[in-house]
């Protein structure tokens, strides 16, 4: 994957998981239900990028090489920390995960 198509794919699930996002906060407000907004955004990012890529790949017929995978790995975890916006946000995501537990 060249750097071009990563900050492209990049882009598009940015504004992709935004939407995304906060469409699901509404759905769950409306139901209201309790979650942490960290928490949501990580699974909506993660899995955004990772299938941003994996379509990619797919449409461009690209074979699911060990590097491929990890870079549509590299993609989910971009793609979250592109969400959070920051190192505080990461950081709170962190403290969020282990009150779960």
């Amino acid at each position: 994957m060249t750097i071009t198509a990563f900050m492209v794919i990049l882009t598009a699930c940015a504004a992709a998981t935004s939407l995304l996002t906060e469409g699901i906060k509404k759905l769950l407000d409306g139901m209201r239900v309790k979650y942490a907004s960290n928490i949501l955004v990580l699974f909506v990012a993660v899995i955004v990028g990772c299938g941003a890529t994996a379509l990619y790949y797919i449409n461009l017929e690209v074979p699911f090489t060990a590097l491929n995978c990890v870079y549509l790995a590299l993609m989910g975890v971009a793609n979250w920390l592109g969400a959070t916006l920051g190192y505080d946000k990461v950081r709170q995501t962190a403290a969020q995960i282990g009150n779960a537990k």
